[in-house]
């Protein structure tokens, strides 16, 4: 078994979106191909959709495989489509990753559960209930203070601007987490006498983040 360790890893931050190429289909399939028009994509680029009807799709970053430029189409390596909505309209946007945190101590998830629907009828005895929403998943972070980091200073602008960034995780075994978040991050320090000062961190993605091992 090949082990994950926090040792290494670089945190990746959003620092430009390209121009929105128009989705004309997204096939229910596995993995995912997308079909377009306009400039083509490079494999291996990280994109962000900004989807209608496959809402599985809206907000989640993926990676870019198998590029048919002849053809306009692309797949979403790692992403199984079979089960998703069926796509109404749509874009996508490549992202620039261009700043990444060195400051990061802490990183601790929450959320991501179902929440329930109780659907008991009168004829069972059973309590029986049925996964409608996830919550979302968070993440809380505790960083060092250091207003110079190029990755705090993105996340300070998205925090003024309460608008969302994309986030990539990079562990030292090759694996990735790729996702969209809103961010709280305002740079506001914080700690114990005699200990470094720190500042907290909060991501709050934007749909399932999107894992690769490699």
């Amino acid at each position: 078994m090949a082990y994950t360790f926090w040792s290494n890893v670089g945190i990746d931050i959003q620092t430009a979106l390209a121009t929105a190429i128009p989705i004309t289909g997204i096939t229910k399939a596995s993995p995912a191909v997308v079909s377009y028009t306009g400039t083509d994509p490079v494999n291996g680029d990280y994109v962000v959709f900004d989807v209608l009807g496959m809402y599985q799709l809206d907000g989640v970053v993926g990676r870019v495989a198998n590029v048919n430029g002849a053809g306009n189409t692309f797949e979403i390596e790692g992403v199984d489509s079979t089960l998703f909505e069926t796509f109404v309209s749509g874009t996508y946007q490549i992202i620039t990753f261009g700043a990444s945190m060195t400051n990061v101590q802490e990183v601790n998830p929450s959320g991501g559960e179902p929440e329930f629907a109780d659907i008991t009828t009168i004829h069972q005895n059973i309590r029986t209930r049925v996964p409608v929403v996830t919550s979302p998943l968070s993440f809380s972070m505790t960083g060092l203070f250091d207003p110079t980091d190029p990755g705090m200073i993105e996340l300070a602008k998205a925090t003024r601007a309460i608008a969302q960034r994309c986030i990539k995780f990079r562990f030292s075994n090759g694996n990735k987490m790729v996702f969209q978040a809103y961010v709280s991050a305002p740079g506001v320090p914080t700690g114990s006498a005699q200990q470094a000062v720190q500042t907290p961190i909060s991501l709050e993605a934007q749909g399932i983040p999107t894992v690769y091992s490699t």
